[in-house]
């Protein structure tokens, strides 16, 4: 199964061209993915046309969905966030973790355009897909 993050979605639905829209535009239907709740509210926030969010908001609710949260999840989190900032790494932007995080815990893997997961690969074994 595979999550594509935000960072991908945003760049698919504002039609910038990159390997990883391509990989996304040649596998949707074709390619088991999942979104959560988090990834959700990143993309559609960024829309101003109503008619833009309802296009994308149906897209997304077509993938199969689980949410990303929880009391475990949040714990599980934290505990990475503090681990790479004992390796000297600061991540950005918490969300990031969380969804890396989620991704290890469940074994997915991620698409993603964003250096923030970097050093999940490199010390949390997050898997990605290279493009």
């Amino acid at each position: 199964m595979i999550l594509v993050d935000s960072s991908v979605w945003i760049d698919y639905f504002n039609g910038n061209k990159t390997a990883q829209t391509d990989w996304l535009d040649s596998s949707l239907g074709n390619t088991p993915l999942i979104i959560g709740d988090l990834v959700i509210t990143e993309v559609l926030q960024g829309f101003q046309s109503d008619k833009d969010f309802k296009i994308a908001r149906d897209l997304l609710l077509g993938i199969p969905f689980m949410p990303m949260g929880g009391q475990a999840l949040a714990i599980e989190s934290a505990i990475n966030y503090r681990f790479l900032r004992k390796k000297g790494v600061t991540v950005r932007k918490t969300i990031d973790v969380i969804i890396g995080t989620f991704c290890i815990h469940h074994q997915f893997s991620l698409l993603h355009d964003d250096r923030d997961f970097d050093p999940m690969v490199q010390f949390l074994g997050l898997e990605i897909i290279g493009t």
